[in-house]
């Protein structure tokens, strides 16, 4: 049993020897010398051929109009955007559009602006449109310079009003011309009532219209029937009256500047 260890032993070795000798004088695998593989060209003509049969700025494919988007316009509708809201995270807003006689209404993405024509979308300066399945875009008004802001002043530093030549209300006018009476809706305080007194000049020129409920005043909400001595006395030389009024089912928004 030791011989045959022996002898197996051996013959480990032997092999073991002739497979380093085999790896050392033969440097190249059994299968023969490696060389690369030579690169394949193609030749002048067909080259020639590929280059003006394909445009690789692809100017010569046909335009696929179908899948353009519709057209925008600028709108000739008599139609001027005083100011939009819009909150680009929801999608949500809403915009103050006045038609050709002036009258502002408060209108939100989807409402018809006028017959036929709807409010599709809102941006930060314009809106857009539908009408007809065209686009069209309607700018805010820009015709007015932007207010400038002045530095306050103490009362006994500030300068008298100068007599103004424009025809703005007075706030004698105004408490003469408007009056105000609650209003009621399901047994229930409503706002107030507004209607003209006189010739009704006043009323008109305020901008304010029969059948008008006032709602809110400088963004607070009329709760109460008292209220309407408060906003009597809002009306004070050189001041500004912010009112929400509800007219034909609409909030509207009605700015009365006071004569000095």
């Amino acid at each position: 049993m030791h011989d045959v260890l022996w002898w197996l032993l051996a013959a480990g070795i032997v092999i073991a020897a002739a497979r380093l000798f085999w790896m050392i004088a033969t440097p190249v695998s059994p299968l023969g010398e490696w060389r690369p593989a030579s690169v394949r060209t193609m030749s002048a003509g067909a080259r020639s051929a590929l280059m003006t049969g394909f445009d690789p700025f692809n100017r010569n494919a046909p335009v696929a109009m179908a899948e353009a988007g519709p057209v925008e316009t600028i709108t000739d509708l008599p139609l001027t955007v005083y100011g939009i809201r819009y909150n680009a995270a929801t999608g949500a807003g809403m915009a103050i559009i006045a038609d050709n006689d002036g009258e502002q209404q408060i209108y939100r993405i989807g409402e018809e602006v006028s017959p036929g024509v709807t409010l599709s979308a809102l941006e930060f300066d314009h809106v857009v449109l539908s009408r007809g399945g065209s686009r069209e875009l309607l700018y805010l008004d820009q015709s007015q310079p932007a207010p400038s802001i002045q530095p306050a002043v103490r009362p006994e530093q500030a300068a008298p009003p100068t007599p103004s030549g424009t025809n703005r209300i007075t706030a004698t006018e105004l408490r003469t011309g408007v009056s105000f009476s609650p209003s009621q809706q399901g047994g229930s305080f409503a706002g107030l009532n507004v209607a003209a007194a006189g010739d009704g000049s006043v009323f008109r020129a305020a901008g304010l219209r029969d059948g008008d409920v006032v709602v809110a005043m400088g963004g607070q909400r009329i709760i109460s029937p008292s209220q309407a001595a408060q906003l009597s006395g809002a009306f004070t030389p050189g001041s500004q009256v912010s009112l929400t009024v509800r007219r034909d089912g609409r909030e509207v928004p009605v700015n009365i500047t006071v004569a000095p």
